[in-house]
């Protein structure tokens, strides 16, 4: 038979925040198809609105604002999809941390996106240089099924 905690220690116990994790901060070359959980921080380079609705029908529906940004470290740039409230984040000049950052595949090439389960956040401006000829989303990637024999 297992021997209980006394009452005061088990009251510390069930109050105890779990430990948030320090942040791994990513460098653009570091990332591949498919991940998700980045933490990175960037200067944006430049942005283009591709997808504005206006008002729609519906009230409870709001409207949608997509932008691609290219933003950039110094090991090189890839494309960044903001959504929404994100694009008026995203501004040329800008640097900021986005956090539990996910990479999307787009015609073959790799977007960097935010979900609704990160942050993006504008930070003081990084010194670092931006690599502009390495451009993570212009290499395409083909999906390839491998068979175990």
């Amino acid at each position: 038979m297992a021997t209980q905690p006394p009452p005061q220690q088990q009251q510390q116990q069930g109050n105890a925040k779990p430990g948030l994790r320090k942040p791994v901060f990513k460098k653009v070359d570091q990332l591949t198809p498919g991940t998700k959980g980045h933490t990175l921080i960037v200067k944006v380079l430049d942005s283009n609105t591709v997808l504005q609705t206006g008002r729609s029908v519906s009230q409870h529906l709001r409207r949608t604002r997509i932008a691609e940004c290219l933003v950039g470290d110094d090991t090189g740039t890839i494309v960044f999809t903001a959504r929404n409230d994100q694009v008026d984040i995203m501004k040329p000049g800008t640097t900021v941390i986005l956090r539990n950052a996910k990479i999307d595949m787009f015609k073959g090439s790799m977007r960097l996106a935010v979900d609704k389960w990160g942050r993006v956040e504008v930070t003081k401006p990084a010194n670092f240089v931006v690599k502009e000829d390495n451009n993570l989303s212009l290499v395409e990637y083909e999906l390839v099924n491998v068979v175990d024999e």
